[in-house]
């Protein structure tokens, strides 16, 4: 049975490589290819760069890309992909204030990522779950119900998705 996971871990480590490389011959490719500014071909790079190193858990790396990707990207919509993955990044910190921070300013650019509503979710119910700890039942409640906000706004936008949080919301009875 030990060999058998082992095995695993390596076939899916082998996996991943040939899915990221993949992903880098095609990206790069099609920045070539598409008729767009140097300007916008280095941020999506920068970018790829940062997705590439975040994956790794290089998270300083990852922001220094992302970082540089926002100076130079434009676009409204690939800016929201950024902040996203920068939120993600203080997620992983534990830095939730600053998740949270970025979570919003994606959403700013772009309302229809259910995935940043999610965490933001998530990191409001994790709050929730910290005051009911420390005894104070009233700042939990609150969390909670910002948590059921956000998550309303998740599901609505991908119905069928976060099937957890939808059950939460029923049992909770905050799914109205």
């Amino acid at each position: 049975m030990k060999r058998r996971n082992v095995l695993l871990k390596v076939l899916r480590s082998r996996i991943k490589g040939f899915v990221d490389k993949t992903f880098s011959i095609v990206s790069a490719g099609l920045v070539r290819a598409i008729p767009i500014t140097s300007k916008a071909k280095a941020a999506f790079t920068y970018y790829k760069d940062g997705m590439s190193a975040q994956s790794e858990g290089n998270y300083a790396e990852a922001l220094q890309n992302y970082y540089e990707a926002m100076r130079l990207e434009i676009d409204p919509y690939d800016r929201s992909y950024i902040l996203y993955n920068i939120g993600l990044i203080h997620t992983s910190n534990g830095e939730h204030t600053k998740a949270l921070e970025y979570y919003f300013r994606a959403l700013e650019r772009n309302p229809f990522l259910p995935q940043a509503f999610n965490n933001m979710a998530v990191i409001c119910h994790y709050r929730g779950e910290q005051a009911i700890r420390q005894g104070d039942s009233e700042i939990a409640e609150a969390w909670f119900d910002q948590a059921a906000e956000y998550w309303k706004q998740a599901i609505a936008l991908t119905p069928g998705n976060y099937i957890q949080a939808n059950n939460w919301l029923k049992i909770t009875r905050r799914f109205e």
